[in-house]
């Protein structure tokens, strides 16, 4: 086995106190040593998605933040009300790692030939914890980059790339041949519309500002519906009866929207009706939430007919029961598109003391468009 020369290094944590208050930390922590089929990592970069975020700061109140602690072990507080504490029951008084995916160099491994194989390589990382300076991973947890690909343009290999292919997947598989996607000019919903203008599956894209409209637009997206005008309902149903979508994803989740959806598929299919049924049409309306934007129940007006279905859609399930063949088959692909097709671009890069800074956090938390920003976990260190 070859060693690394450091074997401790700082990780964030992220703690939700059961008498409500949130505590985020910087923490030295030992890296273990790797097992047989086992690497250790050096992360040098790991993007703050939305899913990152609900763990960082779970329900608390951002407006509460305050800066604790040093120089060398910053903390950041902020409190909880009484329903956030219902909702995170599960996660109280426990000490949790973030960051779902990185990338860096592999410094170590252990002995066996796929470990040894990736040594010195960069590589892209799914596994939790990624917000630390080293990761001891199994090997099936990393994908070698292409060559001169640096750990920035990997370190989003994979939670948006494969949500957005495992929506196409899933799209193909449940018999529809066209898909709806809200929060559309999301990184996640610029790269789900590179690979539908790709392999030519009919998109049609929801947004809620009309800058974001022609931000799509601009970027050849055919079909773009704006919820912010009057004639959103109009215009959705005349994308739905143009692309003939009936599987939709949401990354909403509260609100309206799901039903205006099912709505609006429901009236673009009776266009072509032959007949009227008090039942409503007998094609399969379905959307998945896959995101909680909007933490309010989900409203439903059943002007949609009895053939519908709303559910929950998330990556790692679907990822399970596609199978190893077939996740291995879209990571391929990941890789070999890594700069076009499902490139990300960061609005800024902060090491992890940047992290618990309240006037940046102010910044990366509010998730607005084109405001996706990377954690260098080497930043600043001499």
């Amino acid at each position: 086995m070859t060693s690394a020369s450091h074997r401790e290094g700082l990780q964030l944590r992220s703690l939700v106190k059961s008498n409500g208050e949130l505590e985020v930390s910087l923490l030295p922590v030992a890296t273990p040593e790797p097992g047989s089929s086992e690497v250790i990592v050096r992360i040098e970069a790991a993007p703050i998605n939305p899913s990152d975020l609900g763990l960082l700061f779970g329900p608390a109140d951002l407006n509460t933040i305050r800066r604790t602690g040093t120089a060398t072990a910053p903390l950041i507080t902020a409190q909880v009300s009484e329903a956030g504490l219902r909702a995170v029951a599960g996660r109280l008084d426990a000490s949790l790692p973030v960051g779902n995916e990185g990338a860096g160099v592999v410094v170590a491994a252990g002995g066996a030939p796929a470990a040894q194989a990736l040594l010195g390589k960069t590589v892209a990382v799914l596994g939790g914890a990624m917000y630390s300076q080293y990761r001891c991973v199994p090997v099936e947890q990393c994908l070698v980059l292409p060559a001169g690909a640096t750990p920035a343009q990997g370190a989003s290999s994979f939670v948006n790339p494969l949500t957005a292919l495992g929506m196409v997947e899933t799209m193909r598989r449940e018999g529809h041949r066209a898909l709806v996607h809200t929060a559309a000019a999301s990184n996640l919903g610029q790269m789900l519309n590179r690979i539908c203008i790709k392999d030519g599956i009919p998109l049609v894209n929801i947004v809620r500002k009309p800058e974001q409209a022609v931000l799509l637009r601009n970027t050849g997206a055919v079909h773009v519906c704006d919820t912010s005008t009057e004639s959103f309902v109009a215009d959705l149903t005349e994308a739905l009866a143009a692309t003939g979508a009936t599987i939709a994803f949401d990354a909403i989740g509260g609100g309206r929207l799901a039903g205006q959806i099912l709505g609006a598929m429901e009236a673009a299919i009776n266009r072509s009706a032959k007949e009227y049924s008090r039942y409503g049409s007998s094609v399969l309306k379905q959307v998945y939430i896959y995101g909680s934007l909007d933490t309010g129940p989900t409203e439903l007006v059943r002007n949609f007919g009895m053939t519908w279905a709303i559910g929950g859609w998330l990556l790692f399930p679907f990822m399970q029961k596609l199978g190893a063949e077939a996740v291995a088959a879209l990571k391929a692909r990941v890789a070999r598109e890594l700069t076009t097709t499902f490139a990300s671009h960061y609005s800024g890069e902060l090491s992890l003391g940047e992290v618990l800074d309240p006037t940046l956090i102010a910044r990366y938390a509010k998730r607005a468009t084109g405001e996706k920003f990377l954690v260098n976990p080497g930043k600043g260190l001499s």
